[in-house]
């Protein structure tokens, strides 16, 4: 793998770290702000909505500019942001932190899918997208569980000033390892749009929403459940989250090795063991030892879906990609809203910290549903294609010319 998909990794590491490290912060911002959990949760749902936004946005805005540089713009953003996260005086100055660095998240990620596939052959496309990810799913056993505790520790503005710190980090590794590319040429918003006509295009995006919205059902409230009804300490939520980010960084390997080969029963698997996993953390949430193995699996099995869906994507969206893979990426936190949102409902009417499974399950089959829907699909065009081609009349032959 070319060592520009390192620098990637790097970038998607201090990414990742800021998306994910405030669920297991939501207490003390929650307690220092003097708001309730579910209000605090919408420190989540903000940032998935700026992405969503700001994936288009961003992508749009950088073709005006070579790929190499906008992802130097992007992590700059991504700086700026989490310092005002980390020195936000009232609640909703964090908010608006948190969409800030969220403009970031969604083109860094859709460019760089792009970039990354770009550097391989293309038999190795969803691999290379996998180990830009691996940056993503890495952060989470390391710098998530690590930010939570020198949070819990030290406060959790500190943690958001070491996570700017590794937006600098992230900044020079582009500007070190990735190549100099040429600014896109001919690139048009309504060529770029006619990729949503495509109506696989459109059905991968509900999957990613419903799927990966599914993970985030459960995870958002991660820490509230596991010290309320599992009986874990505060202090131990750091190493559940390990446990999370390792099958993360599990998942997306193998999604990422069987989606070039298996693209769509991969799919399949993955996001039906899902469903139903969510559907038993409502029970095994009240044993520590059987929710510590399912949260290993929720995040196994969730980014499990993410190479197979960002390629297919690509796939579909074949002459005009860039756009699509950003606009997937904000479906992602679309998800990571919806079900943040939907998760803070249930739980406010008080069905308890377990009730946002059930959400998560429903999402996740839902999810499933659109993929057979998708499939089927394929297979009627790609029939109705052969039968017209068996069909047609052989092209008549040119009479050879006379002199």
């Amino acid at each position: 793998m070319p060592l520009a998909l390192l620098a990637l990794a790097i970038g998607a590491f201090g990414i990742g770290t800021t998306e994910f490290v405030i669920m297991g912060l939501l207490p003390e911002v929650a307690a220092d702000f003097q708001v309730s959990i579910p209000t605090a949760g919408f420190l989540v749902t903000g940032y998935a909505l700026g992405v969503v936004l700001g994936a288009p946005l961003m992508t749009l805005l950088g073709t005006r500019v070579t790929r190499k540089r906008m992802l130097m713009l992007l992590m700059g953003l991504f700086i700026v942001g989490n310092v005002v996260s980390a020195l936000a005086p009232v609640f909703g100055v964090m908010l608006a932190g948190r969409v800030v660095a969220s403009l970031a998240h969604g083109a860094f990620f859709g460019i760089g899918s792009v970039v990354a596939a770009d550097l391989v052959a293309p038999q190795k496309k969803a691999g290379a997208i996998a180990m830009m990810f691996t940056g993503l799913t890495v952060a989470n056993v390391v710098g998530v569980p690590l930010g939570t505790y020198i949070g819990q520790s030290a406060g959790w503005r500190t943690t958001f000033v070491l996570v700017a710190l590794l937006g600098v980090i992230g900044l020079l590794g582009v500007a070190k390892l990735v190549p100099e590319q040429p600014k896109p040429e001919g690139v048009r918003v309504r060529h770029e749009l006619a990729a949503f006509r495509n109506v696989q295009v459109l059905l991968a995006m509900a999957m990613t929403v419903l799927g990966f919205g599914g993970v985030f059902a459960a995870i958002t409230y991660i820490t509230p459940m596991m010290t309320e009804i599992a009986g874990y300490s505060a202090s131990s939520v750091t190493w559940l989250l390990v446990l999370f980010g390792l099958g993360m960084v599990g998942g997306n390997l193998v999604g990422g090795r069987f989606a070039d080969r298996h693209l769509m029963p991969m799919l399949y698997v993955s996001l039906g063991a899902l469903a139903l996993v969510l559907g038993l953390f409502t029970v095994t949430a009240h044993n520590k030892i059987a929710a510590a193995v399912t949260i290993v699996l929720i995040g196994a099995l969730g980014f499990a879906t993410v190479p197979p869906l960002q390629k297919r994507v690509l796939d579909q969206a074949v002459g005009a990609p860039t756009l699509a893979s950003a606009v997937n990426i904000g479906a992602f936190n679309l998800g990571n809203a919806l079900s943040a949102w939907l998760g803070g409902l249930v739980i406010a009417a008080g069905l308890g910290y377990t009730a946002p499974n059930w959400v998560g399950a429903v999402l996740a089959a839902s999810a499933l549903v659109l993929a057979v829907v998708s499939s089927l699909l394929e297979r009627r065009t790609a029939g109705a294609e052969g039968r017209i081609v068996a069909g047609s009349s052989p092209a008549p032959v040119a009479a050879p010319a006379r002199h």
